[in-house]
């Protein structure tokens, strides 16, 4: 069976919603950097551990070598970032989905880093959310996709990644579209919202980022 992964990065506490409402016996944790003292702090047992843990007092990292001993720690100075280290580790576990916590608010660098690393082709093997208390953002390449109405997550917004994403269509939407061509920059797809229980969206070129949000 296909696991499914989540990963906890060390972003603001405050951006980050209860993980128990996340949380089932088929669920693969995993902490990366200060990340893995927010699944302890919610008594949820890390399976692994990325990072270079300067974020992680001497105490704190003691417990930690308590809790598990799966931890994968490097160096401060390499070529990756944790999360993206501990990103291809999961990728690589052919998981149904990985949902990321923990990765947006805070330094915007590390948030930009984050929601391009959905973009690498190795990406489209699985469906993948991050995930905060307002938002669920995920990446898309061409093809078809039918999505439930959320109540507490009702503007939807589409935000081409690629230069250009051609052949969009909207379908149950308060704005409808039909093979509309876009280019990166566009805020032509901002603030949809759905007027039917489920809608579709597809187009034809380039990579999509949709996300789902609450005021």
């Amino acid at each position: 069976m296909q696991p499914i992964i989540h990963i906890v990065a060390g972003g603001p506490r405050t951006y980050i919603p209860d993980l128990s409402n996340y949380n089932s016996s088929e669920v693969i944790w995993v902490g990366v950097d200060f990340g893995v003292m927010y699944l302890i702090q919610n008594n949820i047992h890390p399976s692994l551990a990325f990072g270079d843990f300067d974020s992680v007092t001497k105490d704190q990292w003691e417990h930690l070598k308590q809790i598990t001993n799966n931890i994968k720690k490097y160096k401060p100075e390499k070529d990756e970032t944790d999360m993206e280290l501990a990103f291809l580790w999961a990728i690589n576990q052919n998981p149904r989905i990985i949902r990321i916590f923990g990765a947006t608010g805070g330094r915007m660098d590390h948030f930009m880093a984050n929601v391009m690393i959905l973009t690498r082709e190795e990406s489209i093997k699985c469906t993948i959310e991050v995930i905060d208390k307002q938002n669920i953002i995920s990446v898309f390449s061409p093809g078809r996709y039918t999505i439930n109405k959320i109540d507490k997550r009702s503007y939807i917004s589409f935000i081409p990644l690629s230069k250009h994403v051609e052949g969009i269509t909207l379908l149950g939407f308060k704005y409808p579209l039909e093979n509309k061509h876009i280019q990166m920059g566009s805020t032509l797809c901002i603030s949809n919202e759905l007027i039917e229980e489920t809608g579709t969206f597809s187009f034809t070129t380039g990579i999509l980022m949709m996300i789902r949000s609450e005021d």
